[in-house]
C-alpha cells in the first residue's frame, strides 16, 4: 500500500480567485484540500486577505461560496504564528504575509503570480504543485 505525504501549503488569493472562476489546477488544488491531502497554512493578515479580495463586487461570487471555501481551508489548516517578518526584498510587499507564512511553515507557496515572489523552490505554480503532489 502507497503512503502520502501530506503537503503543506499556503495559496495565494489568485489561486482561490482562479479555483472559483474556473476548473483546472486551481480547482484541483481546492478538491485535494477537501480530500484531506493537502494540508493549507494561513495567518491572519491572510485570511483578510481573502474575504477582501473574494468579496469584491467586480468577481460577483456568491458570499456563500466565498465564506464556505475560506472556512475549508480554516477547517482543514493550521494558522501559522510568526513574530518577524521576513527581510527579503519582495516586489510587491503585500505578497511578503504569502511568502513569510510558507516559509515560517514551511510550505510550498502557491501563485499564479511567481514573478512577484523571490525564486525560491518553494515557490511554484499550480500546474508545478500538482506535479509535486502526484510525485509524493
Amino acid at each position: 500500500m502507497q503512503k502520502h505525504i501530506m503537503l503543506r501549503i499556503v495559496l495565494d488569493t489568485n489561486i482561490l480567485v482562479s479555483s472559483l472562476l474556473s476548473s483546472g489546477p486551481p480547482s484541483i488544488i481546492i478538491d485535494r484540500i477537501a480530500d484531506g491531502m493537502i494540508i493549507p497554512y494561513y495567518s491572519d493578515p491572510i485570511l483578510q486577505e481573502y474575504w477582501d479580495v473574494l468579496s469584491r463586487k467586480k468577481f460577483g461570487f456568491n458570499s456563500s461560496q466565498v465564506t464556505r471555501l475560506i472556512h475549508d481551508i480554516v477547517r482543514s489548516g493550521m494558522a501559522v504564528d510568526y513574530k518577524e517578518p521576513s527581510t527579503i526584498k519582495m516586489i510587491d510587499e503585500n505578497d511578503r504575509i504569502f511568502y513569510d507564512a510558507a516559509f515560517y511553515s514551511q510550505a510550498y507557496l502557491v501563485t499564479g503570480n511567481k514573478r512577484h515572489f523571490p525564486q525560491e523552490s518553494f515557490v511554484v505554480t499550480p500546474g508545478e504543485f500538482l506535479a509535486i503532489l502526484i510525485a509524493s
